[in-house]
C-alpha cells in the first residue's frame, strides 16, 4: 500500500469548442495535476505537464460526444505572495469576471455546465492576475473582445514554417491550398513571425477586404505596433507609411488589383497609386493569385510592385496557371485528398484528441450523360451544349421548352430503381438546399419561372442570384438573398439557388449539400469548376446533425473527367511507367468517387478509365494553343537526340530559324524523359543531395549534366519545329477532303497543293523535308487534333448565323501568326478596322475589349449608307482567313434581312431561311481574291462551312508579281463580269474593297552572302495601287504606317508621296505601337488604317493618332513634299524648328549622313577574310602608317556581334580611304534614330574604320568638331527630333536641324555650356513644348 498526499494540486485551464453555438465563449475550469512528474513546484503556464493534465480532464466529458475543442491556456493555481505559497480556485476567477460585467453562457443547466463566459483569452488572463493581486474586479480598459490566440492546425503550422524557411533563401512562395484552409490567418502569422515592416495584400476581389481586416485583428490583437490600412478599412496609406518612416510601427495594407492596374505607371488611364508603387515592400501577399495576375496589366502591376528584396506569397486554391512559375521547395500544397487523409488518419495518429477535420464533408461526384438522353444538343466532339439547351427567345421563354421540362421531370422520376437526385422523398430532403449553375441570366430567369410551376420543384423557394439582365446584383446582396431564403431553421425549408457565376468563389453557404452543373463546356477551366463545386463542402451542423457528405451532379461526363484529371495533376505521358499517375488518380477517386449514372445503373470510375480520358485533354490543349503545345510532340524521341539528329535540326534552323520559347505545358515532366527507370531513381537522389548542398561525385555531376543537356536539346528542337507546327491548324481547317477522311501525319502533305504549301510553310521547308521530321510529332495527337478542328468547324454549321460566326471566330482565336509578315487578322481587329472606317454590324463592344451577345450597328454616315445596301458589291483583295468578307457579308445579310421585314416588325427567320439568305448574300454581294488555293479553301470554309454552295472566290497565281508588274491588267480582269461567272458585259462596280494585304516578302531563297539576312521587300503598296486603279466607291486597307507616310524604305518614295497627296484620301488611323492592334506582332513603324473615298476631290484628310487608350484627331492638308508629324502633338515644335532652319539657311542632318558602305566593309568580311584581321587587344602595337582599327561584325546575320579588329589599310577600297583620317560620329545602323532602344552613339577616331553595323551621322577633320557634334546629337532636343521620323535609315535625321558649323565659333551655340537650354531658346520653344520633349526622352530610358 502507498500513502498519497491528502492535498490535490490543481491548475486552471481555458478552452473553447469549435462550433457555432460556442462561438465567442470560453470555459474556465480546473483540473488535478501530478506534481511528482513536474520538474518544478510551479510549472510555467502552458507547460507540457499542465497541458496534458488539462486535456485528460477535458477529454473525460468531451470524448464521447466527439466534440472538437482548442486548449488555449493552462496555469498552476499556486503562486507566491507576501513570501508565502498561496493558491486560488477557478471560482475566484469566475467571481472576478462576473463582478466585471462579463456574462455567463449556460449550455446545460442540469449538468451545471456553468463555467462558460462570453469573453476572450486576454481578459481571462487579466482576471487571473487580478485574483493574485487580491482585486475583486477588472477596470473597464482591461476588458477586451476577440483577443484569443489562433490555434493552427498541423498543416497550417507546416505552411507557415515552410514559408518562413523559404523566405530566408529566396523571395517567392506559393500556397496551393484548398478552400477553407485558413490562408488569410496563416499568411498574417507569417507577417507577424517575420516582423515585416511593410506588407501589401493584393487581390482581384476587393470584397474580401472585410475578411482580411477581421483576421488581422485576430492575429495582431497583442501587437500595439502593427496597423492595418486600406481605402475603406483601418488607416489610410499616408498614415501608416508615415508611422513607418517615423519608426513607429509596421503595417499591412490592402489594395485591389483593379485599382492598381488603372495607374498610368502600368499602362492604365489614371494618374494614381504612385505612392503604393513607390514603396519598397517587404512582402506582397497575392490573394486568389490565379485571378487577374496573368494578364498583361496584372503582370505590369506585379513587376512595378516587386523590388529587389520583396518577398512574394501567392495564395490560391486552384493555382493551375501558376504552378509552372515555382520550384518544388517554393510550393506548399494542401489539397482535398490530403485533407481527407488527415481526417481519416487523425484518430490513429492522435488517439484521444478531438479530430479538427471531422466537420469537413466527403465529396461525391455523380455524372449523368445528357448527351445520350438528348443527342441533338451534343456536338460531334464536344460535351453537352448547355448554351443551346437553355437558349431563350426574345420573350424570355425557352426555345426548347418541352426538352427542358422533360429534363426536370427526369431528375424527379419516381420509381423504386431510379437514382436521379430528386426521385424520392429521402433524396429531396437530402438535397433540400442546392446550387444550380446555369449558362446565362436569361436562362436563369426562364428556369426560375419553370421551376416555380413544376409539381415537385414548386415546393422549393427559387433564389435567382444571376440578376435580371439590367441591374447587377452584388455578390454580398446575393448571399443575403440565399441566407434569407434558407432561414434560421434550414431543416424546415427547401431552396434552389440559380447562378451563372455569382457565389462560386469566396462565400460559404453551410446548408448547401449539392451543386448541379448545368453550364459550361468541355473547355471549362479546372480552376473555375473546382472553386464552384467546393462551395458545398462548407462544414455545417444543423439541428444537431453534422453534414458528412456533399454531392456534385454534373450532366456533362466528359467535362467532369477532364477537370478531375487536370485537378489531380496527372499525366499519362509523364513518369517512368505511369505508376505515379495511377496512384495519384486512385487516391483522388478514393476520397472523391466519380460515379456514372446511366438510368438505374451506377458505375464508379477507376484510375485506368480516368487516365484514358486524359488523351482527350491533351488534344483539347493542343487545339486551344494553336499547336503550340508540348503534347503535340514525341517527347521520348526528342529527349534522345544524338549527334546526327542535332545536325539535322541545325540544318533546319538555318532554313527557318528558331522561334520564341514555347509555353510550358504544365503536366509533362520533361526531366523524366529519355532515361531508364534506374537512372530516374538515381537522378531523383542526386537532385535531393544537390538541394541539401551535399557534395556530388563526378559520376553524379555527369548524370546531372547529361539531363540538362538532353532537356536543352529538346527545347531547342521544339523551338525550331514550332515554326512549322503553328502553321498546321489553318491548313487542316481549310483542307478539302473528298470523303472527309482523317488527316494524319502520313497524308498531310498529299492533301495540300504545292502552291499553298509554299505559301503557308516557311520558305525552304519542302514536303520532303517535312516528312523527314514528322517522326518528332505524336501521330495520335496530331490526328485527333486535326479531327477536333474540323469537328468544331462542322458543328458551327448547325448553329444560327450569329452563333456560327461566334464559333468560327473562337476557332481562329487559337490560330497563331507564323511571323510578323504573315498576319492572320484577328476577329477583333477586323471588327475594329471595318466598323471604325465603314461602319456595319460589329460583334464587339465600343472599346473592342469584349464580345457582345447581340451585334451592334455602327453608323459612319454616308459611307455606311452607300457600302451596306442589298445591292452592294464588296471585294477583299487578299483573303487569308475569310474573316474580312465574313464581317461584310453579315452586315449586308442583316441589311437584307431587315429589308424583308415589315416596318416595326421583328420577324424571326428559321434556320433554313437564315442560310438561304446567307448563301444569296455570298453570291450577290461578296467577292474574294486569294494568293493560293489553300487560302481560297480557308475562306470558303469560313464563309460557308461544309455546305455545298457557291462563293465568288478566285485564286490568282503569282498574285504579288501580277500586282507589281501588271496592275492595270489585274484591275481590268477582276472587273469583268465573266471573271466572276456573272451575266452581262458591263464593268463590275465595287462599292468597297477591304483587307489586310501582306506587308513584305523575301526576294531570295538564300540569305545574302554579304550580311547574312534574307532580303525582304515591301509589297503592300501594290495592293493599294491596284485598289486605286479598280476605283471602288470606298477602300479600307491596313498596312505598315510610318514607312509610307514619311516615304522611307525601298519603293516608298513615290508611293508615299502619291498616297499622302491623293485627294481621295479620306482618313488615316495611325497606330505607332503595332501591338495596340496585333497583340503579338511587333512592326517597327506601326500600322495604318487607310480609308479612301473615290468621290472626294477636296484637299486634306482626317488623321487619327492612337497611343494606347488615347486618340488624337486632326485635319491635315495634303502636304506636298513636306513630311507630316506622325504625332500631332509634335506639330508646333516641328513648325518652329522648320521656321528657324529656313530663316537661318540651315539644313537638316539627313543630308550630312554618310552611307553604310562608307568604308566598303560588308558584314561577312571577317568570315570571308579571316587572315586579314586580328582581334584588337590592349597589348596590340599598331603601326598607323599601314594599319587601322576596324569595327565590324565577326560574322554575317543575326548571330553576328560587332568587335574591334586590327587590319591593313589596304582592306579599305582606295576611294574610301580618305575618310580614315577623319573623325566620325556613328550610331548603330539597327536603331540609328533611337526609336526602340539606345542608338549607341559614339566617336570613331582618325585611325579607324567600321562596317555596316554602324552609320556615320557626320565626318569631321578635327576631334574638337567631332566632340561638339557628339554633344549636340546627345541633347534631349536632338534625340527628340530624331524621333520625328520613322527608324528607317532613309528617313534618319530628316527632322534634326544641322547646325552646320561645329567649331567653337558657332554663332548659335556655345559648346562649352549646357546645350539643351540654348537649343530650346534658339528654336523658341514654350515651357509646355520643353516639358513634352523632356517627358518623351525620359520615358525612353
Amino acid at each position: 500500500m502507498k500513502y498519497v498526499s491528502s492535498f490535490e494540486p490543481t491548475l486552471i485551464y481555458v478552452m473553447r469548442i469549435n462550433d457555432p453555438a460556442h462561438e465567442g465563449c470560453l470555459k474556465i475550469g480546473k483540473a488535478s495535476v501530478n506534481y511528482e512528474e513536474a520538474s518544478s513546484l510551479q510549472p510555467a503556464p502552458n507547460s507540457n505537464i499542465l497541458n496534458q493534465a488539462a486535456k485528460k480532464r477535458i477529454n473525460e466529458y468531451t470524448q464521447t460526444a466527439g466534440i472538437a475543442y482548442d486548449l488555449l491556456y493552462t496555469e498552476s493555481t499556486l503562486y507566491f505572495s507576501e513570501k508565502r505559497i498561496k493558491a486560488f480556485l477557478d471560482h475566484d476567477v469566475h467571481d472576478v469576471l462576473e463582478r466585471s460585467g462579463i456574462k455567463k453562457k449556460f449550455f446545460n443547466t442540469e449538468a451545471k455546465a456553468d463555467e462558460w463566459y462570453i469573453t476572450d483569452l486576454e481578459t481571462v488572463k487579466k482576471a487571473i492576475t487580478a485574483v493574485k493581486q487580491g482585486r475583486r474586479s477588472l477596470n473597464a480598459s482591461e476588458i477586451t473582445q476577440g483577443q484569443s490566440p489562433i490555434v493552427f492546425r498541423p498543416e497550417q503550422k507546416e505552411a507557415i514554417a515552410k514559408t518562413e524557411k523559404q523566405f530566408k533563401k529566396s523571395n517567392r512562395m506559393l500556397w496551393n491550398a484548398k478552400m477553407r484552409f485558413g490562408k488569410t490567418l496563416s499568411a498574417l502569422q507569417v507577417v507577424k513571425d517575420m516582423n515585416f515592416v511593410r506588407t501589401l495584400i493584393l487581390t482581384h476581389r476587393p470584397v474580401v477586404n472585410d475578411g482580411w481586416f477581421d483576421d488581422f485583428k485576430k492575429i495582431f490583437y497583442d501587437c500595439d505596433d502593427f496597423f492595418y490600412g486600406s481605402k475603406n478599412k483601418g488607416n489610410t496609406f499616408d498614415y501608416v507609411e508615415r508611422l513607418v518612416q517615423q519608426r513607429a510601427g509596421h503595417y499591412v495594407y490592402f489594395a485591389s488589383l483593379q485599382d492598381l492596374r488603372g495607374s498610368e505607371l502600368v499602362g492604365g488611364k489614371f494618374d494614381k497609386n504612385d505612392e503604393i508603387f513607390g514603396v519598397n515592400w517587404d512582402l506582397v501577399i497575392i490573394d486568389e493569385a490565379h485571378e487577374g495576375t496573368q494578364t498583361e496589366l496584372g503582370k505590369s502591376v506585379l513587376k512595378e510592385l516587386e523590388k529587389d528584396n520583396t518577398k512574394i506569397l501567392q495564395l490560391s486554391g486552384t493555382p493551375f496557371n501558376l504552378l509552372d512559375e515555382h520550384t518544388g521547395d517554393a510550393i506548399y500544397t494542401w489539397d482535398y485528398v490530403m485533407e481527407q487523409k488527415a481526417k481519416r488518419d487523425w484518430d490513429i495518429l492522435h488517439k484521444g484528441d478531438p479530430n479538427p477535420y471531422a466537420s469537413l464533408p466527403h465529396l461525391n461526384i455523380f455524372t449523368f450523360d445528357l448527351g445520350k438522353m438528348l443527342g441533338k444538343y451534343q456536338d460531334e466532339e464536344l460535351a453537352f451544349n448547355f448554351h443551346e439547351f437553355f437558349r431563350v427567345d426574345e420573350n424570355g421563354v425557352f426555345i426548347h421548352q418541352q426538352d427542358v421540362r422533360s429534363f426536370l421531370d427526369l431528375i424527379c422520376k419516381t420509381d423504386e430503381s431510379s437514382n436521379y437526385p430528386y426521385s424520392t422523398e429521402e433524396y429531396r430532403r437530402n438535397f433540400r438546399h442546392s446550387l444550380w449553375m446555369i449558362p446565362g441570366v436569361k436562362s436563369a430567369r426562364a428556369l426560375s419561372t419553370m421551376l416555380q410551376q413544376h409539381p415537385v420543384f414548386s415546393q422549393f423557394e427559387i433564389v435567382n442570384v444571376a440578376g435580371d439582365g439590367d441591374e447587377d446584383v452584388k455578390s454580398e446582396d446575393a448571399l443575403q438573398m440565399v441566407h434569407k431564403a434558407i432561414g434560421e431553421a434550414p431543416d424546415e425549408t427547401y431552396t434552389i439557388t440559380l447562378s451563372c457565376g455569382r457565389l462560386t468563389t469566396g462565400v460559404s453557404v453551410p446548408a448547401w449539400t449539392a451543386v448541379f452543373m448545368l453550364a459550361g463546356s468541355f473547355n471549362t477551366s479546372a480552376a473555375n469548376y473546382m472553386q464552384t463545386i467546393f462551395r458545398v463542402q462548407t462544414p455545417a451542423t444543423i439541428n444537431g446533425r453534422m453534414k458528412t457528405e456533399c454531392f456534385v451532379f454534373d450532366f456533362a461526363p466528359d467535362r467532369t473527367l477532364k477537370v478531375i484529371a487536370e485537378t489531380a495533376k496527372v499525366s499519362a505521358k509523364a513518369g517512368k511507367t505511369g505508376e505515379d499517375g495511377h496512384r495519384i488518380m486512385g487516391e483522388f477517386l478514393n476520397f472523391c468517387p466519380v460515379i456514372s449514372v446511366d438510368g438505374t445503373r451506377m458505375r464508379p470510375y477507376n484510375a485506368n478509365q480516368m487516365l484514358e480520358q486524359l488523351k482527350r485533354v491533351y488534344v483539347e490543349r493542343v487545339v486551344r494553343n494553336g499547336f503550340e503545345d508540348g503534347y503535340l510532340y514525341n517527347n521520348d524521341l526528342l529527349m534522345k537526340l544524338d549527334g546526327g539528329d542535332l545536325t539535322e535540326f541545325n540544318n533546319l534552323k538555318k532554313i527557318i530559324g528558331s522561334t520564341k520559347a514555347m509555353q510550358k505545358s504544365g503536366d509533362i515532366d520533361l526531366n523524366k524523359q529519355g532515361f531508364t527507370n534506374e537512372e530516374y531513381e538515381e537522378l531523383e537522389g542526386i537532385e535531393q543531395k544537390k538541394r541539401k548542398k551535399e557534395e556530388l561525385t563526378p559520376e553524379e555531376i555527369k548524370l546531372l549534366e547529361e539531363k540538362k543537356e538532353k532537356k536543352k536539346n529538346r527545347d531547342s528542337a521544339v523551338s525550331i519545329l514550332r515554326g512549322i507546327s503553328i502553321r498546321m491548324p489553318l491548313m487542316i481547317y481549310g483542307a478539302e477532303l473528298t470523303d472527309e477522311s482523317e488527316i494524319t501525319l502520313d497524308n498531310f502533305t498529299s492533301l495540300i497543293d504545292a502552291k499553298s504549301w509554299e505559301e503557308f510553310m516557311p520558305r525552304g521547308v519542302t514536303k520532303q523535308l517535312f516528312n523527314s521530321f514528322k517522326k518528332y510529332y505524336d501521330p495520335d495527337i496530331f490526328r485527333a487534333a486535326g479531327k477536333r478542328i474540323r469537328a468544331m468547324a462542322k458543328a458551327a454549321d448547325d448553329e444560327d448565323i450569329e452563333e456560327r460566326i461566334a464559333l468560327i471566330a473562337s476557332i481562329f482565336k487559337s490560330f497563331r501568326n507564323p511571323d510578323k509578315e504573315t498576319v492572320l487578322t484577328p476577329w477583333r481587329v477586323v471588327n475594329m478596322h471595318l466598323s471604325e472606317s465603314l461602319g456595319g454590324y460589329t460583334f464587339w463592344d465600343e472599346d473592342f475589349s469584349e464580345i457582345i451577345s447581340e451585334p451592334r450597328w455602327v453608323d459612319q454616315g454616308e459611307v455606311t449608307a452607300e457600302v451596306f445596301t442589298p445591292d452592294s458589291q464588296i471585294l477583299e483583295i487578299n483573303s487569308k482567313s475569310g474573316l474580312y468578307p465574313l464581317y461584310m457579308a453579315y452586315s449586308i445579310y442583316r441589311v437584307r434581312r431587315n429589308a424583308v421585314n415589315e416596318p416595326g416588325s421583328d420577324q424571326k427567320f428559321s434556320h433554313d431561311e437564315q442560310y438561304s439568305l446567307w448563301e444569296k448574300v455570298l453570291v450577290d454581294n461578296i467577292f474574294v481574291i486569294c494568293k493560293t488555293p489553300m487560302a481560297k479553301s480557308i475562306t470558303k470554309r469560313t464563309l460557308l462551312g461544309f455546305r455545298d454552295a457557291k462563293i465568288n472566290a478566285h485564286f490568282i497565281e503569282n498574285l504579288v508579281n501580277t500586282l507589281r508588274d501588271r496592275p492595270k491588267q489585274f484591275a481590268k480582269r477582276i472587273t469583268e463580269q465573266s471573271f466572276w461567272c456573272r451575266k452581262g458585259t458591263g464593268k463590275m462596280e465595287f462599292d468597297a474593297i477591304v483587307g489586310n494585304p501582306p506587308y513584305q516578302e523575301e526576294t531570295a531563297k538564300q540569305q545574302s552572302e554579304t550580311n547574312g539576312q534574307a532580303p525582304r521587300t515591301n509589297i503592300f503598296q501594290y495592293f493599294q495601287i491596284a485598289t486605286d486603279i479598280i476605283s471602288p466607291k470606298y477602300s479600307s486597307l491596313i498596312y505598315p504606317g510610318a514607312r509610307w507616310i514619311h516615304r522611307s524604305g525601298k519603293g516608298m518614295q513615290k508611293f508615299g508621296f502619291d498616297q499622302i497627296n491623293d485627294k481621295k484620301l479620306e482618313r488615316i488611323d495611325f497606330y505607332p505601337i503595332s501591338q495596340d492592334i496585333f497583340k503579338d506582332v511587333a512592326i517597327a513603324d506601326g500600322l495604318t488604317l487607310v480609308l479612301k473615298n473615290n468621290k472626294k476631290t477636296t484637299n486634306g484628310f482626317t488623321y487619327v493618332y492612337h497611343r494606347g487608350q488615347i486618340k488624337t484627331t486632326v485635319k491635315i492638308s495634303n502636304p506636298g513634299d513636306d513630311l507630316i508629324p506622325l504625332d500631332p502633338q509634335t506639330k508646333s515644335i516641328i513648325d518652329k524648328v522648320d521656321c528657324v532652319v529656313k530663316t537661318n539657311h540651315l539644313q537638316y542632318l539627313h543630308s550630312r549622313i554618310m552611307p553604310r558602305s562608307l568604308f566598303g566593309i560588308e558584314s561577312n568580311f571577317v568570315e570571308s577574310n579571316p587572315k586579314a584581321v586580328k582581334e584588337l587587344e590592349s597589348t596590340n602595337e599598331i603601326d598607323y602608317s599601314i594599319e587601322i582599327k576596324l569595327f565590324t561584325n565577326d560574322k554575317a546575320g543575326k548571330m553576328g556581334r560587332a568587335k574591334w579588329y586590327v587590319a591593313n589599310k589596304n582592306v579599305i577600297p582606295l576611294d574610301n580611304q580618305k575618310y580614315i583620317d577623319q573623325w566620325q560620329v556613328v550610331v548603330s545602323s539597327a536603331n540609328a534614330g533611337g526609336q526602340k532602344r539606345d542608338n549607341q552613339v559614339s566617336i570613331v577616331d582618325n585611325h579607324s574604320a567600321f562596317g555596316r553595323s554602324r552609320v556615320a551621322l557626320g565626318s569631321f577633320a578635327t576631334e574638337s568638331e567631332a566632340n561638339n557634334f557628339f554633344s549636340y546629337v546627345q541633347t534631349h532636343f536632338a534625340r527628340f527630333m530624331f524621333l520625328m521620323t520613322d527608324e528607317s535609315l532613309s528617313s534618319l535625321g530628316k527632322r534634326v536641324p544641322d547646325l552646320m558649323d561645329y567649331s567653337n565659333n558657332n554663332k548659335f551655340i556655345n559648346f562649352s555650356k549646357y546645350l539643351n537650354e540654348q537649343l530650346y531658346i534658339m528654336f523658341n520653344l514654350s515651357s509646355d513644348e520643353i516639358n513634352f520633349i523632356e517627358t518623351t526622352i525620359k520615358s525612353m530610358r
